[in-house]
């Protein structure tokens, strides 16, 4: 029995773990998908002294069923589609006032956690996006597009629990996928954690402050 994690906050821990040869170096940064994959990524980032930033996706919901995924929209408007599911909607006005309605969310969302500031440079640096689990994996292909159009020197997919059969399929996409645990079994990410409580938009932000003075701390102890 593979074990389940206590928080999001252990589950970043025990996926640190497995992160080691990305720690104390300057060429790497960790970006979380909100929400829940933030407490997850602030202890991998904290764990490897990197810094953390958020790399906001939006999950495409079927108008009618919201709950399944037709595919993601990404930081920089980049948009992925289930073609399965979208192959029988077809991209209708229904279609389009989704990606609509998503887009205008991924904005408040930057602006919100990010207080207006540029984007993370990515550009040759190392790439190691988080998020706590991997279901269907739409909104993690999509951030994975939206990454590689920016010449990262390398993507890694960091996640503490993921289907089997998504966790290889994303692993084909990246250089590195790492999943802690890949329960046959699998169902839902929500299952493999005690406390899956859903991340506020409050707690994002004040992670990623939290992220930003442990960085200025470590940088002026090194100095």
């Amino acid at each position: 029995m593979q074990s389940r994690f206590r928080d999001r906050a252990q589950a970043g821990q025990r996926l640190a773990e497995l992160l080691g040869q990305y720690a104390h170096r300057n060429d790497v940064i960790v970006l979380a998908l909100p929400r829940g994959g933030v407490p997850v990524g602030f202890e991998v980032a904290r764990a490897l002294n990197v810094p953390l930033d958020v790399f906001i996706v939006r999950k495409l919901g079927v108008p009618w069923q919201p709950e399944l995924a037709m595919g993601a929209i990404a930081s920089n408007d980049t948009v992925v589609f289930n073609e399965n599911v979208l192959d029988q909607l077809g991209r209708n006005e229904l279609v389009e006032s989704v990606i609509a309605r998503e887009r205008l969310e991924l904005q408040r969302r930057e602006r919100m956690y990010r207080d207006d500031l540029p984007p993370p440079e990515i550009r040759n640096r190392i790439v190691i996006l988080v998020d706590d689990g991997l279901a269907t994996g739409a909104t993690m292909r999509a951030a994975i597009q939206a990454i590689r159009s920016q010449g990262p020197a390398r993507i890694v997919v960091a996640v503490p629990v993921g289907s089997p059969d998504v966790c290889a399929s994303i692993g084909k996409l990246v250089d590195e996928i790492i999943c802690a645990i890949t329960p046959e079994a699998f169902y839902a990410v929500g299952l493999w954690y005690d406390d899956f409580s859903e991340t506020s938009d409050a707690e994002v932000r004040d992670l990623l402050r939290a992220a930003q003075q442990f960085q200025h701390e470590t940088s002026e102890g090194e100095s």
